[in-house]
């Protein structure tokens, strides 16, 4: 069995490191506050109206030669020219969001040119208030409902070439409340791709249970007080008590 990761999502406006999603700026934060020795891999996302901007792409740069884990870039892509940025800049993977709904040729064509492993997509899920059991996949940061179950998204997303897939919970994101287990347990076990879940971690026992209730390949974390270095070898103690298989 391959050993779960620990991923650290850092999502930015203008520049501006944001603590999660559903909470404003906090400007006593940037991209200095983050250890990032202990972690597996790192994810940035861009949210800004302006995409491509040279801030942003300094950012990459920055975190591709000061961090030695994978690098994920997200945020505006829609084209090969897009991702071909992002990595020429230091992304080694990217990730794609409801864009491709509107040309789902484009994670075909970074296929072709990267390789499937370089590609996640991101499954941003919202309950249908109708049915708790039941989700669809939102775009423009929760805003636009797009009336597509996550598991039909995911199969035409892997079936066009994408290697993971990201779900994140809108309703927990954000909340410190633990992540949505049925929802991830749900989409997992139809979706034949590592998993990454997203949104909701509050503290340690959360990422335990999303381990031992689901088999996705690894968790990400966009807390800003989960983002020291002591705190990340901390959760991996835990877990590792916890038996756990977790990467060093």
């Amino acid at each position: 069995m391959l050993k779960k990761r620990i991923i650290i999502s850092l999502t930015f406006l203008e520049g501006v490191l944001f603590r999660t999603k559903n909470f404003i700026p906090d400007y006593r934060y940037t991209k200095n506050f983050i250890d990032l020795w202990s972690i597996d891999e790192l994810m940035i996302i861009d949210i800004s109206d302006k995409k491509f901007s040279k801030d942003f792409l300094n950012l990459i740069n920055f975190f591709s030669t000061s961090c030695f884990v994978p690098l994920s870039v997200g945020g505006g892509i829609k084209s090969l020219q897009d991702a071909d940025l992002y990595f020429k800049n230091g992304a080694d993977k990217i990730l794609l969001g409801s864009g491709t709904i509107n040309n789902p040729l484009i994670a075909n064509e970074i296929s072709m040119k990267y390789g499937k492993q370089s590609i996640i997509q991101a499954l941003d899920c919202k309950k249908n208030s109708n049915n708790i059991m039941n989700y669809s996949v939102y775009s423009e940061s929760g805003k636009n409902n797009l009336n597509i179950d996550p598991t039909t998204f995911g199969k035409t997303a892997l079936s066009y070439g994408v290697g993971e897939i990201l779900i994140n919970s809108i309703d927990n994101d954000g909340s410190l409340l633990g992540f949505d287990i049925p929802l991830i347990d749900k989409v997992s076990k139809e979706l034949d791709c590592p998993i990454i879940a997203l949104g909701g971690a509050g503290n340690w026992s959360h990422f335990f249970e999303l381990f031992d209730r689901t088999d996705i390949s690894a968790c990400c974390t966009q807390n800003i007080f989960h983002l020291t270095e002591h705190s990340i070898i901390s959760l991996k103690k835990f877990l590792r008590n916890h038996n756990i298989k977790i990467r060093k």
